[in-house]
C-alpha cells in the first residue's frame, strides 16, 4: 500500500487549504481512512475519519472548519481546511489500515 499526500503550504489565519492523499495497492473503497497531524514538539493526533460508507467524525477543535471526504473512483482522500488558525500548524498525515502517507506540512501564520 502506498499513500501519497499533497496540498500543504503556508497561509494566513482565516485562509483555506485542501489536502489530498492518493492511495494505491489496496481495495480503497473497503476501508475507513483518517487524517492525523503532528505539531512541533507534540505527539501525533487524530484529526478526522471517513468510513467506507462515508460517515465522518472530527476532532472537536476542527469540527465545523474541516471537511474530510473521499473519492473511491479516484482512490483519493481529501481534507478541506477552512478558517485555518495558527494552532492548525502541523505536518498532516493520511492513514489507512496500518499504513501512513509521508506527511504534508501546513503552516498558518497570524
Amino acid at each position: 500500500v502506498q499513500l501519497q499526500a499533497s496540498g500543504g503550504g503556508s497561509v494566513q489565519a482565516g485562509g483555506s487549504l485542501r489536502l489530498s492523499c492518493k492511495a494505491s495497492g489496496t481495495n480503497f473503497r473497503l476501508f475507513g481512512m483518517d487524517w492525523y497531524r503532528q505539531a512541533p514538539g507534540n505527539q501525533r493526533e487524530w484529526v478526522a475519519t471517513v468510513s467506507s460508507s462515508g460517515t465522518t467524525t472530527y476532532l472537536d477543535s476542527v469540527r465545523g472548519r474541516f471537511t474530510i471526504s473521499r473519492d473511491n473512483i479516484r482512490r483519493t482522500l481529501y481534507l478541506q481546511m477552512d478558517s485555518l488558525k495558527p494552532e492548525d500548524t502541523a505536518v498532516y498525515y493520511c492513514h489507512i489500515l496500518s499504513y501512513w502517507g509521508q506527511g504534508t506540512l501546513v503552516t498558518v501564520s497570524s
